[in-house]
C-alpha cells in the first residue's frame, strides 16, 4: 500500500510538472515563432499562405504541446513499467519470461508497418487541414468582394470540398488505426493465455510454486498494457511528427532582408535626401527594375507614374528595404539604406499604400499605430491633414470608435485617409504615397496636396500616381515603364516632350492630342 500511495503520488506530480513545462513551452514557440515571422520579408509571405500559418500556430503547436505533456509521459511509464516487470519476471522463471518476451517482436514488426503507412497519412492530413483554413481565412477577409459578385453559393462548395477531402483524410488515417489495433491488442492479450498454458505446464512439471504462477498472472497486465498502448502512442508520434515538421521549418526561417553587421545608427535625424545609384532589382529571376538612377533632394517632392506592372510600387519599396537591390545601391543622406538599423529606416521612411489594412482598434489607436506616445492633439492634427478629422467626427464615437479589420464599416476613401494620417503620425524623413488618394474625390485629394505642401516637420515625398494631377506639383516626375525611367522633369517639362505623361494629362483632361514633336 505504501509503495503504491508513492507511486500515485510522483504520478500525480509528473502529470502536473509536465502540463505546466509543456504549456511554458507552447508560450515560448508561439512567441519565438511570431518574432521569427515578423521578421520575414515579402518572398516569406508569398510562399506560405495566411491560413497554413494560422494552423502552424495553433492546431501544430497543441499537437506539440500534447506530445510533451501526455505522449512522452505515456511513452515513459509504459517503458519503464514493461521493463522493469520483465526483470522481476525472469528472475521468478526465465522459462515463462522468455516464452512471454517472444511475443515482442511480432508487436514491434506489426508497429513498424503501421508506422510507415500512417506518416504520409498523417502528412497529407495535415496539408488538407491547412488548405481547409485557408479557404475560410481567404472567405472571412474576402467577404467584400464575395458578397459584391454574389458568389456564396461557389465559396460554399469549394468550402465543403475542401472540408470534404479532410473528412476523408481523417476517416482514411482512422480506418488504419482501427485496423492495426485490434491486432495489437490480440497479441498483447495472448500474453494471458502463455501464461495459462506454459506456466500451468511448469506447475505441472514441478518448475513452479503457485506463488509464483500467481505472481505472473498479477502482473500480466504490467506487460499487455504497455504493449495495447503501443498503437496509440505511435499513432499520436506520426501526428507529432507530421506537425513538428511544419513548425520546425518557420522556426528555423532565414529571413532573406537582414540587418547587416556594419549598421549603426545615423548621428542626425535623417534629412531625406534619396540617391538611387545604378539599382538593378530582381524578384524570382524576373527582372523588374534595370539600371536606375536618380536623386532626389532633401524636402523635394518626387512624382512616379507609369503603366501597371512598370516597378513603380518596387522602386519605393526599395527605400524601407521591402527588398533589396540586386545590383546598384539606394542612398538617403548618402547613407546606404543597408547601413542603417532596419527600425530606425523605416521610421524615417513611412509609407501609406493604396490596398490600406486598419486594425480591429480605434481610430486614436489606427492612427497613433507608430507612436502610441502621441497626444490626443497629435493625432487630431495628423488626421486634419489627411482631410480625416471632418468624417471621424461624426462617427458615433469620434476617434474612439471602434473599426473592424481591414475598415470595415468606412469606405475606401475614409480608409485611405486614415492610412495616410497614420503615416503622417511618423513624422518621417521620407513620406512614400503610394496611389493613396487613389479613392478621394478631387476637392479631397487637392486639400491633401495643401497639407502636404505645408507640413509642420521636414520631409522628402515620393508620390506613386495614376492621376496626373497628384504628381503635377511635384518638383521632379520620373516615367517607369518596363522597369527603366522613361521621361523625367517636371510638369511643364514632360508636357514639352509629347511622351507617356502628356498622353496621359491630356486623356485625363479631355483633351485632343496633338501630334509629338518631330513626328
Amino acid at each position: 500500500m505504501a509503495v503504491q500511495l508513492i507511486r500515485l503520488g510522483l504520478r500525480y506530480i509528473m502529470v502536473v510538472c509536465l502540463e505546466k513545462n509543456s504549456q511554458q513551452m507552447l508560450d515560448d514557440v508561439r512567441r519565438k515563432m511570431f518574432d521569427v515571422i515578423q521578421n520575414q520579408d515579402h518572398v516569406f509571405f508569398n510562399r506560405i499562405r495566411t491560413g497554413d500559418l494560422m494552423t502552424r500556430m495553433t492546431n501544430d503547436l497543441d499537437l506539440i504541446r500534447h506530445s510533451l505533456a501526455w505522449i512522452s509521459y505515456n511513452a515513459v511509464d509504459s517503458i519503464v513499467i514493461f521493463a522493469v516487470t520483465l526483470i522481476y519476471l525472469f528472475t521468478v522463471s526465465w522459462k515463462l519470461t522468455l516464452c512471454l518476451a517472444a511475443v515482442t517482436p511480432f508487436i514491434l514488426i506489426i508497429t513498424r508497418i503501421f508506422s510507415k503507412i500512417i506518416h504520409p497519412m498523417y502528412v497529407t492530413l495535415r496539408a488538407k487541414l491547412s488548405s481547409l483554413n485557408t479557404v475560410a481565412q481567404e472567405n472571412i477577409a474576402g467577404n467584400r468582394v464575395v458578397k459584391a459578385f454574389a458568389r456564396e453559393e461557389f465559396e460554399k462548395e469549394k468550402f465543403d470540398e475542401k472540408n470534404r477531402e479532410y473528412r476523408e483524410s481523417n476517416l482514411k488515417a482512422a480506418y488504419v488505426g482501427a485496423k492495426f489495433t485490434p491486432i495489437i491488442d490480440l497479441l498483447s492479450q495472448s500474453l494471458t493465455v502463455i501464461t495459462l498454458l506454459m506456466g500451468g505446464i511448469l506447475m505441472i512439471n514441478g518448475e513452479m510454486t503457485a506463488g509464483q504462477m500467481m505472481a505472473f498472472s498479477s502482473l500480466t497486465w504490467a506487460l499487455a498494457n504497455p504493449l495495447k498502448n503501443l498503437g496509440m502512442l505511435i499513432n499520436d508520434i506520426q501526428r507529432f511528427s507530421a506537425s513538428s515538421s511544419m513548425i520546425i521549418e518557420i522556426f528555423y526561417s532565414q529571413p532573406t532582408i537582414v540587418e547587416h553587421a556594419t549598421a549603426k545608427e545615423p548621428d542626425h535625424r535623417l534629412h531625406g535626401e534619396l540617391s538611387y545609384d545604378h539599382v538593378t532589382l530582381k524578384v524570382s529571376g524576373h527582372t523588374v527594375l534595370e539600371d536606375i538612377n536618380l536623386h532626389v533632394p532633401a524636402g523635394k517632392t518626387l512624382g512616379v507614374m507609369g503603366t501597371t506592372g512598370s516597378g513603380k510600387t518596387s522602386l519605393v519599396s526599395l527605400l524601407n528595404r521591402a527588398y533589396d537591390v540586386t545590383e546598384g545601391s539606394v542612398s538617403i543622406d548618402g547613407i546606404n539604406v543597408q547601413d542603417i538599423p532596419m527600425a530606425t529606416l523605416r521610421r524615417s521612411v513611412s509609407v501609406a499604400m493604396q490596398d490600406v489594412f486598419l486594425f480591429s482598434d480605434t481610430v486614436e489607436g489606427n492612427i497613433a499605430y507608430g507612436n502610441t506616445e502621441m497626444s490626443f492633439d497629435e493625432v487630431r492634427a495628423c488626421a486634419k491633414a489627411a482631410d480625416a478629422d471632418g468624417f471621424i467626427n461624426r462617427m458615433e464615437e469620434g476617434y474612439d470608435t471602434l473599426i473592424g479589420e481591414r475598415g470595415v464599416g468606412l469606405s475606401g476613401g475614409q480608409r485611405q485617409r486614415i492610412a495616410l494620417a497614420r503615416a503622417l503620425a511618423m513624422k518621417p524623413s521620407v513620406l512614400v504615397l503610394d496611389d493613396t488618394t487613389s479613392a478621394v474625390d478631387m476637392e479631397t485629394e487637392k486639400y491633401i496636396q495643401h497639407q502636404l505642401r505645408s507640413l509642420p516637420f521636414p520631409c522628402t515625398k515620393v508620390i506613386v500616381a495614376q492621376k496626373v494631377s497628384s504628381v503635377q506639383d511635384a518638383d521632379q516626375i520620373i516615367i517607369l515603364d518596363g522597369g527603366k525611367i522613361i521621361e523625367r522633369g517636371t510638369h511643364e517639362e514632360l508636357l514639352q516632350q509629347r511622351g507617356y505623361y502628356y498622353s496621359i494629362w491630356a486623356l485625363q483632361n479631355s483633351i485632343e492630342e496633338v501630334e509629338p514633336v518631330g513626328a
